[in-house]
């Protein structure tokens, strides 16, 4: 089967800068190219790097990008001609996997021989489904980004498919160290005021001043910068100053993004309890690092967005709390609090966690995937 993969126009691929989206659509390029399959991918051009390429047995065509920005009708602006580049310069295909906005507009009046069309909708639409005809396939990520896309068409309602992310879960779930000291909480992902990192901070403190616990630390690690998703350097800072003013001397880390997939695992699989407490109710449509955390044998706490339901059930794999209440953050302190008292209860919770996320392997996932692909007439 010939795959066309289209990315973004502010990222590359290989995933030298990060992203979700485009972890997860490179090493599914490469499980779809170890099966035979002929792979093409699209993402923007990058320092040092070819404009074209043969890696890993992947076709990689880089075109000119822009970086991310905060105001989403410039970021739409960029998507527009981005679009048009890809167009102009897509092979044929059976099939093509787009993931950006303005392509399928283009695609649906012209195809050029790209094959079927199938959208990744990573995040909730702005709309462009009012837009689109003749796609063969909708990819949503989780329930809540499906309703926002048949609210916007329901003709669709027949041709999309929940589907989530995959993750690397066998390299997560190795075993984990049994020399383990105290109880590390953890949060991996950007360091964005919208994930609710100050309500974490919150819920530290209140924890902090109880002394019937046992030993714990904190680990955080993500992005700062506005490129790559965070608030600022300064907010970083801030977070830091908080920490230190709130915490015992040597109990948090604040740690850089980690782009790795192994030093990544090595973090996710070094927790006990895994926090992400996002209050991004549009912006947060799955939850990748929950279940990368869950894999590796964390459990995770998240707050009650609805996309979190598609694998997280309370008291069973993880645990939830009201996000929106007036006392969340002492509701979230309640919980650590409970999961660090009780390592049976702790350890329970984890091995549902990994189970549960084994769902969403890449060879499990590819599989699927290319399952779906090939019916696709």
């Amino acid at each position: 089967m010939r795959i066309n993969l289209v990315m973004g126009f502010f990222l590359p691929m290989p995933p030298a800068a990060g992203g979700a989206t485009e972890k997860s659509w490179h090493e599914l390029a490469l499980e779809f190219a170890r099966r035979g399959h002929s792979v093409t991918i699209f993402s923007r051009q990058w320092p040092g790097w070819p404009d074209r390429e043969i890696r890993d047995g992947v076709h990689h065509v880089r075109l000119r990008g822009c970086n991310h920005t905060r105001r989403l009708a410039l970021n739409l602006w960029h998507d527009f001609w981005w679009s048009l580049r890809v167009w102009r310069a897509l092979p044929p295909a059976d099939v093509t996997v787009v993931n950006c906005v303005a392509l399928p507009v283009w695609l649906g009046w012209w195809r050029r021989g790209s094959g079927r069309l199938a959208v990744m909708t990573g995040r909730v639409p702005k709309g462009q489904y009012r837009l689109y005809r003749r796609l063969d396939r909708v990819l949503a990520v989780s329930s809540t980004v499906r309703d926002a896309v048949l609210a916007e068409n329901r003709r669709l309602d027949a041709l999309t498919r929940v589907v989530g992310y995959p993750i690397r879960w066998s390299e997560l779930a190795r075993a984990r160290s049994t020399a383990r000291g105290p109880v590390t909480i953890g949060y991996v992902g950007r360091l964005n005021r919208e994930k609710g990192l100050d309500l974490l901070v919150a819920a530290l403190a209140i924890l902090a001043k109880q002394t019937s616990l046992p030993a714990w630390r904190v680990v955080i690690c993500g992005p700062s910068s506005v490129a790559q998703g965070g608030s600022s350097e300064d907010y970083a800072r801030q977070l830091e100053q908080t920490l230190a003013a709130s915490l015992p001397a040597g109990s948090f880390e604040l740690r850089p993004a980690e782009f790795d997939s192994a030093l990544l695992a090595e973090i996710y699989r070094s927790l006990d309890v895994f926090c992400y407490p996002s209050l991004a109710l549009e912006g947060e449509t799955f939850g990748v690092a929950v279940v990368e955390a869950m894999a590796a044998g964390a459990v995770p706490i998240v707050s009650d967005l609805p996309c979190f339901l598609d694998f997280l059930r309370p008291g069973q794999n993880g645990e939830i709390f009201a996000r929106n209440a007036d006392d969340a953050p002492v509701q979230l302190a309640q919980l650590i609090a409970a999961l660090l008292a009780d390592p049976a209860r702790r350890a329970r919770l984890a091995d549902n966690a990994r189970v549960t996320a084994r769902r969403y392997d890449f060879a499990e996932f590819a599989t699927r995937l290319l399952e779906d692909f090939s019916t696709l007439k």
